[in-house]
């Protein structure tokens, strides 16, 4: 198959997540992975790794570790989901996505493999879209010949399909509450789904927690007998402060007393944390081995990229985006927003799916808006920009209801001034749709 036939036959096997859920378990285990693993030769295996979990933060916590190793002369593999423009967003060697070649050759051969195993009945169902993606990056990170992959898990932990690497530290970022549906309606619940992944003697980087998060994840990793680094206690921040929305600090390793310069270019004060993280981790794999400088840690922190969390597109006026889908994230985005551009008029597009906590994320973000502008991204788990309106539209001062969301961003540039700012969030789905659009829009521009 070519490419663009490899993506059709992808998309055509559904919702790209499995329903991870206790009640599921039956359903959607391992299974399946683990089966297809074998069968490749077991690729997971032939690099070290690095599995990540969490509500909030992990994916750039993955991405601030893969730029350290990277920045450290190790080659890398990050995996990560969802993505925002492209699929191939999702694996990376080096930084570089995977060649729309590569990504063809090593889905072709995937495919035949489930087919051939399917035939002898040693695969039950035919591997779901996340289960067919995660074993096409295990396969391209053995033959690209990494030597430490950096995995964020898709969802949950438990029962996710990256679940099957025996990684060298695990790591759970902030656990809060999100896809309620499928992990569980209480904190202990879903935290006790991201605990899944902590393998027996295998050190676990814990990022802070809520108590009850912090209690089940503590009393699993006691069972398993895993070491566990919690974040607030390895590092000491000293001299915070911000620069254009971007955390400032030094952090002090409470162990060793030694001092970094933590300067990310990713916007928040919640990344310092995500930071942090990292530097955690890759400590534990410098233990373990890895040639990793404090200068790398410094260099890798500072030069990490991770689209779609408060990215800024442009400026006069400013317009950034922000896949904030739960309250967690919109609670981050609203520090944000009242730190930068208070007094000033903003503008929020908004979007959401239909297993969001819509009202609550509106509590939090509209009434820091001037006016909301509801939308819809092109897939059909979106909320109609309608129906958004009537869920939450009392949260807003003001609002318009524009569904076709390059129109909606059109409008909001439109009315709205050289030093105001425009958010656009609720949803990866429109971030990615509008990243890809802006670009559009500005090579337009350009001619």
């Amino acid at each position: 198959m070519n490419y663009q036939e490899s993506l059709k036959y992808l998309f055509s096997l559904g919702r790209e997540l499995a329903a991870p859920t206790q009640a599921a378990a039956a359903k959607f285990d391992l299974e399946n992975i683990s089966t297809l693993a074998e069968a490749l030769g077991h690729p997971e295996k032939k690099y070290r790794s690095v599995h990540i979990a969490g509500t909030n933060g992990k994916g750039s916590t993955a991405a601030f570790t893969e730029s350290i190793l990277r920045a450290a002369g190790i080659k890398t593999g990050l995996y990560t989901s969802p993505h925002l423009e492209k699929i191939n967003e999702r694996i990376r060697v080096n930084g570089g996505e995977i060649s729309d070649e590569a990504f063809a050759e090593t889905f072709t051969k995937i495919q035949t493999l489930i087919e051939e195993l399917l035939a002898q009945g040693k695969l039950r169902a035919h591997p779901t879209f996340f289960e067919v993606v995660t074993a096409l990056a295990f396969d391209h990170f053995a033959k690209a010949s990494v030597e430490i992959a950096v995995f964020e898990v898709g969802l949950g932990g438990r029962l996710d399909a990256t679940n099957i690497v025996i990684p060298e530290v695990s790591v759970i970022t902030r656990v809060d509450f999100d896809h309620e549906n499928f992990l569980g309606h209480s904190l202990r619940e879903i935290a006790g789904e991201k605990a899944g992944i902590i393998k027996r003697g295998v050190p676990l980087v814990l990022a802070e927690q809520l108590p009850e998060a912090r209690d089940t994840i503590l009393r699993r990793a006691a069972e398993l007998g895993a070491p566990v680094h919690e974040i607030e206690k390895e590092y000491r921040v000293e001299k915070f402060g911000t620069e254009d929305g971007c955390a400032r600090a030094e952090a002090v390793e409470t162990r060793s007393g030694e001092h970094f310069r933590v300067i990310p270019k990713l916007r928040g004060r919640f990344q310092l944390k995500n930071a942090l993280s990292a530097m955690g981790i890759t400590r534990m794999l410098k233990n373990r081995g890895a040639s990793i400088s404090k200068e790398s840690i410094e260099a890798g922190i500072t030069n990490a990229i991770w689209p779609g969390r408060i990215e800024k597109l442009q400026s006069n006026p400013d317009v950034y985006l922000d896949g904030a889908h739960n309250p967690s994230a919109a609670r981050e985005l609203a520090e944000f927003v009242k730190e930068n551009y208070a007094g000033r008029n903003v503008t929020m597009l908004f979007a959401a799916m239909r297993d969001k906590a819509v009202d609550e994320i509106a509590g939090i973000l509209f009434p820091l808006a001037s006016e909301v502008i509801f939308t819809q991204p092109k897939i059909s788990r979106a909320i109609s920009a309608a129906q958004l309106a009537d869920m939450a539209g009392e949260y807003a001062a003001r609002f318009r209801v524009i569904p076709d969301a390059a129109a909606a961003l059109e409008e909001a540039l439109a009315s709205t001034g050289p030093s105001d700012a425009v958010f656009v969030t609720g949803s990866l789905y429109l971030v990615g749709e509008l990243r890809h659009y802006s670009k559009t829009r500005s090579r337009v521009a350009a001619l």
